[in-house]
């Protein structure tokens, strides 16, 4: 598409479309900034948009930021509109600029499209970014030059005129980056698992696993999917698609693929040929998630051609990534743990599986429709109290006591949840936080929510 001097909309002022916004000001395009929040400023924005920290460079070109209302009149004069990740790709204006015929890509389609290298991208509820972070290890030990992108907090777009040839792009891939895909294509994609979550922006499970399921919709014969043959639709999806499909598995021993048998995680190259890569008693992360985690990178490795060997020294030195399920310190007998990137049900569950003590669980915050049932059922016996906060508190108490777990606290901010678990925990018990809800109202992020956690445990 030819965009020099022609008008392009960036819809959304956050990272995405900040990095949207530079990379189409260096195409020669004149940019315009949407957002429909009146009270930003809009000087500040644009300022954002040409100081270019990440380059060391200030940016010259045409950039208008509008807020509030869209006009027609834009409308009518943009050639493309680029979509950022956290803006609904329902709302009213883009179903206007569509019938207006205006393409609308998101962030990852405009870095794709202009940038160059291969793409090995990541998807599922759960899983994403220890997946992404450990295949970024593993390819930066095998290539030279390796982008970690996306959903992982570095804007792909930010990178992608940086790229060669020779560069490969390690990928994690929201729902929502998702959605708005054309031509993307990555080289070997994954597909770790699929929960319900993000209803609130998806309204129906079939709508959320679509947007997943787009990951590979543009491969062929000629590349590799990973899906996890443990989760009932990733399994099904590998009958229906293109690309070469390599399964992982945690529960069975695979012809073709890779599975955890008594401990060890082997790689089977077809029903005669299989090799051992490590125990995972050589790990340094616990728990069957990770484990799954661990197999599905491995496999994604190899299959774009990286040593067994390589992977396998990459693997037994990886220790994970901050805010899932992380060690923060133990104070008085008591373990604390940060967990705070379970921002659903399901990651929770893994949260509190990973627990070998009695455990005093901080959970609730924003409200994406999720059921708390089986979170609940997932306690076993484990959780002496749950600590609740945020708008999904009551929801969330409610569903415990419909289930016979009545050791609820509810408390009205973070610092008194912290504060109530220390009050009530005893040496050789572990506080956890995993809200199983997102920081959405209370916090920017699942990030800084983690951050504001150690920060407080770390001053007791």
């Amino acid at each position: 598409m030819d965009i020099r001097d022609k008008n392009v909309l960036v819809f959304g002022s956050g990272i995405s479309g900040i990095a949207a916004s530079r990379l189409l000001l260096r195409e020669g395009a004149d940019v315009i900034l949407y957002d429909g929040n009146e009270k930003l400023d809009a000087e500040t924005i644009k300022e954002n948009i040409l100081h270019d920290e990440e380059h060391g460079v200030t940016l010259s070109g045409d950039v208008k930021v509008i807020l509030g209302e869209l006009s027609k009149e834009v409308m009518e004069s943009l050639v493309l509109t680029v979509m950022s990740p956290g803006v609904p790709t329902d709302l009213e204006v883009v179903n206007q600029m569509r019938k207006m015929g205006i393409p609308i890509w998101g962030e990852i389609e405009l870095a794709y499209v202009y940038g160059k290298g291969e793409v090995l991208a990541i998807t599922g509820t759960n899983g994403k970014t220890t997946t992404t972070t450990l295949l970024g290890e593993i390819m930066k030990k095998y290539q030279e030059h390796v982008y970690v992108v996306g959903n992982i907090g570095n804007p792909y777009t930010e990178v992608a005129l940086d790229m060669t040839e020779d560069s490969v792009a390690v990928a994690e891939m929201s729902s929502f980056q998702l959605e708005t895909i054309h031509t993307f294509r990555p080289k070997v994609s994954a597909i770790l698992n699929i929960t319900p979550d993000h209803l609130n922006r998806h309204h129906t499970m079939e709508a959320y696993i679509e947007a997943k399921k787009n990951i590979c919709r543009n491969q062929t014969a000629d590349d590799v999917c990973v899906l996890n043959y443990e989760d009932e639709v990733t399994r099904k999806f590998g009958e229906e698609i293109k690309a070469k499909v390599l399964y992982f598995s945690s529960q069975r021993i695979l012809d073709r693929g890779i599975y955890l048998d008594e401990g060890d995680i082997v790689y089977s190259y077809d029903t005669d040929v299989a090799v051992t890569i490590c125990n995972v008693k050589e790990l340094q992360l616990l728990g069957t998630h990770n484990y799954e985690n661990i197999m599905a990178a491995a496999a994604m490795a190899i299959a774009y051609g990286v040593p067994v060997d390589l992977v396998r020294e990459v693997i037994k030195s990886f220790k994970g990534v901050a805010h899932r399920i992380e060690f923060v310190a133990e104070k008085n007998g008591v373990a604390y743990y940060n967990d705070s990137k379970g921002t659903n049900p399901d990651a929770a569950i893994k949260g509190i599986q990973a627990m070998n003590r009695p455990t005093l669980l901080i959970g609730g915050g924003y409200d994406k429709d999720s059921s708390y049932d089986e979170w609940i059922n997932a306690f076993d016996g484990k959780v002496k109290k749950l600590v609740l906060l945020g708008v999904t508190r009551e929801k969330i108490d409610a569903t415990a006591k419909k289930l016979g777990f009545t050791d609820t606290i509810l408390v009205d901010t973070f610092e008194e949840a912290v504060a109530t678990c220390v009050k009530y925990a005893e040496p050789g018990d572990a506080v956890l936080l995993s809200p199983a809800c997102a920081s959405w109202g209370m916090f920017k992020c699942y990030e800084e929510r983690g951050d504001k956690f150690k920060e407080l445990v770390n001053e007791l």
